[in-house]
């Protein structure tokens, strides 16, 4: 459980002009977040565009991500989906080595009763061999996992060691925060509460900005987690623009325009998504150059 607390960063995958997987520049952008001091990284997620990658491409990103990271930060792997079966399968049929824990979002689509939320988590939870994180982002998913779901499955799944949670609902994530046990973590899901969740007694934050700015978000949390507050809110008002660009035209083509401006990897996305438009590239570009 201690691993997962901090920084996490839900790492892009970067592709190259014909849309194949660029390791090379994951080895980049690896090393960048690793250099800034976060605490963990997430591969396949939503970020990380994992729902275009083909089985294999999934097997090689794990196997390269474990072998780039080499033991240096804990590495958790995303996935999740609506078919509970096929999740199960996938987490069997994968070559896990060297993965720390497992990240699976809420079903999207399908819109499963609390019951059926508890009972798909229940048997992931059940059938994985590492811990599991549990994803709520409703906003993508139209599933929301209620406060007492969450905390069912806290209490009754030992397995289940976490939740990222990207509801925006602060009352509803104190109400799991009040409710967890100790070992549980309940950790943010959106850059923009950061502060607000850790102050109440959050974990850390999986990062979409910590992809770019690695450091600063790391000393943010850092700073949170040791109650330093006015340190902590100059951290995060100093890039509150920054954070709204990144979604500005959606995720993660915000991030990916971030990171090629710096060089760290090139501007390209899988279809469905396309790079941001000209406007908000423009506005990134003086983002960066103002934020030095």
């Amino acid at each position: 459980m201690k691993r997962f607390r901090g920084t996490g960063v839900a790492i892009v995958t970067p592709f190259k002009n014909d849309s194949s997987i660029d390791f090379k520049a994951m080895g980049c952008v690896i090393n960048h977040v690793i250099d800034g001091g976060v605490d963990y990284i997430v591969a396949m997620g939503t970020t990380g565009e994992a729902s275009t990658l083909s089985k294999d491409e999934r097997q090689a990103l794990i196997s390269y991500v474990v072998e780039a990271i080499d033991n240096r930060v804990p590495v958790v792997a995303g996935i999740g989906g609506n078919n509970t079966q096929q999740i199960i399968n996938t987490i069997r049929e994968l070559n896990l080595e060297g993965v720390d824990g497992i990240l699976s979002v809420a079903p999207y689509y399908n819109k499963p009763s609390q019951q059926g939320l508890f009972q798909h988590f229940k048997a992931i939870a059940t059938c994985s061999p590492i811990p599991v994180i549990i994803y709520n982002v409703p906003g993508r998913t139209c599933s929301n996992i209620s406060s007492e779901t969450c905390l069912k499955l806290a209490h009754e799944c030992d397995n289940i060691i976490a939740i990222k949670e990207a509801s925006g609902d602060l009352a509803h994530i104190m109400r799991i925060i009040k409710g967890k046990p100790d070992n549980f973590l309940v950790i943010s899901g959106d850059d923009m509460l950061t502060l607000p969740i850790v102050a109440a007694g959050g974990a850390g934050v999986i990062s979409v900005l910590a992809n770019a700015y690695p450091a600063q978000c790391s000393e943010l949390v850092n700073h949170l987690l040791k109650n330093n507050f006015k340190a902590a809110r100059e951290i995060q008002f100093k890039f509150l623009e920054i954070t709204e660009l990144l979604f500005a035209d959606g995720n993660p083509a915000g991030i990916k325009a971030f990171l090629s401006i710096m060089n760290l990897c090139s501007n390209n996305l899988r279809l469905p998504l396309v790079p941001v438009n000209r406007s908000v590239y423009s506005r990134i570009q003086k983002a960066i150059e103002e934020a030095g």
